[in-house]
């Protein structure tokens, strides 16, 4: 299972998926930690396109090995989120602008997010979060 944590700079991603990586006992793909890794900085579109697909690959190899994955990363396009493709996504939608101009300008709201997150209380989202992917999985 691939569980994508999305939304623009600053909206909260991370400090969600730092509250549901053990409640699925899951692998933890963080974009900066993973671009750190790649030493690989290019935020142009084929850069994000590069580290959409660096993530998917990733959540795969980790998929493979009968691990669940949750990745938190901008992925601002309806491109990027296709490519990845996630069994479950969660669009945070906390904020209507995030720190870079060029971020702001080219991220799309998403056509069909799991859950959207709409403002700062991740434990209280990741609560049910979980309960909503814990009924829909079966799990």
């Amino acid at each position: 299972m691939k569980i994508l944590i999305f939304g623009l700079p600053g909206s909260g991603k991370t400090t969600l998926a730092k509250l549901l990586v053990p409640m699925f006992n899951a692998v933890w793909l963080n974009a900066d930690k993973v671009r750190e890794e790649a030493k690989d900085w290019d935020f142009t579109i084929e850069g994000r396109d590069r580290q959409a697909n660096r993530m998917r690959l990733l959540a795969y190899q980790a998929n493979s090995e009968n691990r669940k994955v949750i990745a938190d990363f901008v992925c601002p396009t309806e491109y990027t989120r296709k490519e990845f493709n996630a069994d479950y996504m969660i669009w945070m939608n906390t904020i209507k602008t995030g720190r870079y101009e060029d971020t702001n300008k080219m991220f799309e709201e998403p056509i069909s997010p799991d859950f959207i997150v709409t403002h700062f209380e991740a434990d209280m989202w990741a609560y049910l979060i979980k309960n909503d992917i814990y009924e829909k999985f079966n799990l």
